[in-house]
């Protein structure tokens, strides 16, 4: 029997990640009591059983006894019996963000703050962060991103690393995105802003890709940003980094920083060993300042 634990913080997905693991197969159950988990595991770790995948949501919701269910993992460890723990992350401001969307009360927080109730939860599953198998931060996550990455992990078995990048193009009069990792300034290269027929057109479109591209400056940055990149990745992944964002930016967000980032973003995907996802962030907030 495949054995996975679904755990992590309140409204980093686990319930949707339920859902999808449902969706490919897997017989779940959410929020099981703690003091039941060798009971069920007892239960459904016979050879004759028909059930052969089966994920668990086990969180702090029921305010329950996180002590014993560290009790209960190494008990299994003892016994020899195998487990998986999947742990969806999320930043605070995410977090508190999402709970002011649908006004819910965060299971740790009473009638505090909620980023009051996220840092005692911080806390309280510490431990199974540092145990799990596979840790996806959603911060920047959309939905069907999140079911590509456990299709990867629980349908076709590749190989996994604790990493998701995102590209992301921005203007800097708009200013710096703050969780960037690293930011890279693109403003030295021509911009298509000044050519008439490409200033209404995107780094998405490419005749503004050609403009940007076809000459030196931008063949030899594009191939030293690889190597860097390249490079990184590997090191980030050692010391144990599961989200990176690599900002890319000129002055309006709209033509040069899209198309390097579109460029780094198809050498990217290419790989298997981390996921990886586009977002353009101020590609049209020139034409809605102008129409203001």
């Amino acid at each position: 029997m495949r054995l996975v634990i679904v755990t992590g913080m309140s409204g980093a997905g686990k319930s949707t990640a339920l859902k999808m693991l449902e969706d490919m197969g897997y017989f779940c159950v959410d929020n099981l009591p703690i003091p039941l988990l060798p009971r069920f595991v007892e239960l459904f770790d016979t050879p004759d059983t028909e059930i052969k995948k089966t994920a668990l949501g086990i969180d702090v919701r029921g305010g329950q006894d996180f002590a014993g269910l560290k009790e209960n993992l190494e008990e299994m460890d003892q016994a020899g019996i195998q487990y998986e723990i999947l742990f969806l992350d999320a930043n605070d401001e995410v977090l508190v963000k999402r709970y002011k969307e649908t006004r819910r009360q965060h299971p740790l927080s009473g009638s505090g703050r909620v980023d009051t109730g996220i840092a005692k939860e911080r806390e309280k599953i510490a431990f199974l962060k540092m145990k799990a198998t596979y840790i996806l931060d959603t911060s920047k996550m959309l939905t069907r991103e999140l079911r590509l990455e456990l299709e990867k992990i629980f349908v076709e078995g590749q190989s996994f690393c604790n990493l998701f990048i995102t590209v992301m193009s921005f203007g800097f009069k708009y200013g710096i995105p703050q969780d960037a990792d690293l930011v890279f300034d693109v403003r030295f290269l021509p911009n298509p802003y000044y050519i008439e027929g490409l200033r209404e057109k995107t780094g998405n479109d490419p005749e503004v890709q050609d403009y940007v591209m076809d000459n030196d400056k931008g063949r030899i940055f594009l191939e030293k940003l690889k190597d860097m990149v390249g490079f990184l990745i590997p090191n980030y992944i050692l010391e144990g980094k599961n989200q990176l964002v690599i900002a890319i930016g000129c002055t309006g967000g709209k033509h040069r920083s899209v198309t390097l980032a579109n460029a780094l973003y198809q050498i990217l995907e290419k790989e298997e060993s981390y996921g990886v996802r586009i977002e353009h962030r101020d590609i049209g907030k020139d034409a809605i300042t102008k129409r203001r």
